[in-house]
């Protein structure tokens, strides 16, 4: 299909002015690139003889600086010389719910919306009006997925994307500063965080660092911090904000404990300006100048930039999210790969999903078969095989806390859920509102935007969610003196 009057710099030049935009996250920015994205998408319907093209908007590919990116236009360049249907690899916002904000007007678009979607794991529940359901035709491809994975992205018993690729919420940490300031392990709790934080920062601010700093993390406005702050009331026992049974439990003292020790740690082990990072710009403060001991990201991130660089992977390790009194939490992320129920083009979007599957499955096997050769530690969390799932099999201590976003009981209110805990938590992080007050004012809240009755938070009860492996090994025996004790990824 030949796109009258936008020639290929046009269109380069428009996706480039609309991540500029978006950057900035205005809404008239917003408004304007979903009506550029209709005309690069479809441009005018004049019947052509030329090969079918497909749009893939894709929110990973936008924000992410790893090889993850060169994997997706290598594989779509392959697609496209097998099959020959063509592209167009389209970008988003950096952050989730401006991608949400933007894939939904697209999607709502009917006429010109793109074909297949990247979706976040956190949106089922919003987009399934807009979604096809493909449980029907990737009967084979979900026999070798992880039916928890699977059950992520259903939404009464439709299937509205297929996992694609899963993440976990880690800790990652300097290996070379544990070594120097004489520890034998990354901390397994927050408070040999803290104290090991402190340490590191008061040595390397001696040493001529100035601007050096223990722990840094995304604070900013966006899921991220909601990731966190998640990870951080369940490790004290203070519920999921929404219990799987719609109780909102986010009114309680263990929950507005640990958003007042993380309003503590600004200031004193974090930066100031950690309310102002977003996830890359927190990425590359710690991977680039290195001016943090520990970070707070994402397992892939590691597995695709870190593992198989060795002048990186020395410096730096990957271990649990550090626990609390009550349990260790690591927030569930990735993305499945979904079709717009109005796309003109179903047929070769089933098949670049198929394609795309099935390369990362053959991936993962790959890694699979390296990893067994490499010891029982080399492993990856973050596979959506379905064989790789039961970590009792190979020796590995199981990730049984694993916890999902309430997204699935909150439904297509699952947005409003999240920007009004983030308020809620960044004006405790800011010192605007009293933790007690914030967390009081949420109930009120979330019970307006939900329905839903408030209650006590379901203690002791983190389930296995999904069962995505391990990151840590078992602790190093008394006496180990092995900075990287932890560290399964060599």
């Amino acid at each position: 299909m030949r796109m009258r009057g936008l020639s290929g710099y046009q269109m380069g030049l428009t996706i480039g002015i609309c991540k500029v935009s978006w950057l900035r996250s205005t809404k008239t920015a917003g408004i304007v690139c979903a009506f550029l994205f209709s005309l690069i998408v479809h441009g005018d319907q004049r019947i052509s003889k030329e090969p079918v093209t497909i749009t893939f908007v894709d929110p990973e590919w936008s924000k992410d600086l790893t090889e993850r990116t060169l994997i997706a236009d290598n594989r779509l360049k392959d697609f496209t010389q097998q099959t020959g249907i063509a592209v167009k690899h389209l970008p988003t916002p950096e952050t989730t719910l401006d991608q949400l904000d933007l894939v939904r007007k697209l999607l709502r678009q009917e006429s010109t919306s793109p074909d297949v979607n990247g979706v976040d794991v956190i949106w089922p529940g919003v987009l399934s009006e807009e979604l096809m359901d493909l449980k029907p035709y990737l009967a084979t491809e979900l026999s070798a997925i992880n039916a928890d994975m699977v059950a992520s992205y259903t939404v009464k018993g439709k299937l509205v994307a297929v996992p694609y690729h899963s993440d976990i919420g880690v800790l990652f940490y300097r290996k070379d500063l544990l070594r120097r300031y004489g520890y034998r392990a990354p901390p397994r709790t927050w408070g040999e965080l803290e104290q090991m934080a402190v340490r590191i920062q008061e040595g390397e601010r001696a040493r001529g660092q100035k601007d050096f700093w223990g722990f840094t993390w995304p604070g900013a406005a966006g899921e991220g911090l909601t990731c966190n702050a998640l990870e951080w009331q369940i490790a004290e026992g203070g519920g999921r904000i929404i219990e799987a049974d719609g109780t909102i439990s986010v009114n309680n003292p263990d929950a507005i404990r640990s958003w007042q020790r993380a309003a503590h740690w600004i200031g004193w082990i974090s930066p100031r300006s950690v309310t102002s990072l977003q996830e890359w710009d927190a990425v590359n403060d710690f991977y680039h100048p290195g001016r943090s001991a520990f970070y707070r990201g994402w397992a892939k991130s590691y597995l695709l930039s870190v593992r198989d660089n060795p002048s990186i992977r020395d410096r730096i390790g990957m271990t649990n999210v550090p626990a609390g009194k009550n349990a260790q939490a690591a927030t569930l992320g990735g993305f499945g790969l979904g079709i717009s129920r109005s796309s003109r083009h179903t047929t070769e979007a089933l098949q670049l999903i198929r394609f795309l599957v099935h390369q990362e499955i053959k991936l993962e096997e790959a890694r699979s078969d390296h990893d067994s050769q490499n010891g029982p530690d080399f492993y990856d969390p973050t596979a959506i095989l379905r064989t790789k799932r039961n970590s009792a099999d190979n020796g590995r201590q199981p990730l049984s806390r694993v916890v999902a976003r309430p997204s699935t009981v909150a439904g297509e209110r699952y947005e409003e859920v999240s920007r009004a805990y983030i308020q809620a938590v960044r004006s405790v992080l800011l010192g605007q509102s009293r933790a007690p007050e914030a967390a009081a004012s949420l109930e009120q809240e979330l019970v307006r935007i939900t329905g839903f009755k408030p209650g006590p938070p379901s203690r002791n009860r983190v389930s296995k969610e999904t069962s995505l492996g391990t990151v840590s090994r078992p602790q190093p025996a008394a006496g180990s003196t092995d900075a990287s004790a932890h560290q399964d990824f060599k």
